[in-house]
Order: C-alpha cells, then structure tokens, then sequence
C-alpha cells in the first residue's frame, strides 16, 4: 500500500492533510463526519481516506474574509 501511495501524487493522508491546513487530525476527522470539511476519497476496499491537494486549498479559500464582521 505504501508504494501505492507514491504514486499518488496531489494526494494526503488525514495526518498530512490536517498539517497542511493547520488542524488537527482529529479535528479534520471529526469535520468530516459533520460534512463541513474539504472534499475527502475514500479507497475502495479499505479504510484509507485520502484529500487532494487542490480540495484541501479551495476549502481554506472557501472561509477567505476580508472582515471579522463577515462571520
């Protein structure tokens, strides 16, 4: 699976993804089970979840503000 996962270029786990968005992994984890995280892929067959990069970056953008009034 390892291997695998190399070749999945533009593609994280939830550990990395979490880093690269700043969060937790539990905190991302538990985003997901509410639906109010990024985009996720779950491989067929297994229990691996992965993030594509390109989601990742368009769900940090989606909260983007130019006031603290805004939210």
């Amino acid at each position: 699976m390892e291997e695998t996962m190399h070749n999945l270029q533009g593609y994280a786990r939830t550990q990395d993804a979490a880093k690269y968005v700043g969060l937790s992994k539990s905190l991302l984890e538990k985003l997901r089970i509410t639906g109010k995280g990024p985009r996720f892929y779950k491989l067929p067959g297994g229990a691996a979840v992965l993030y594509r990069m390109e989601d990742l970056d368009a769900w940090v953008m989606s909260g983007a503000s130019t006031s603290t009034s805004e939210h």
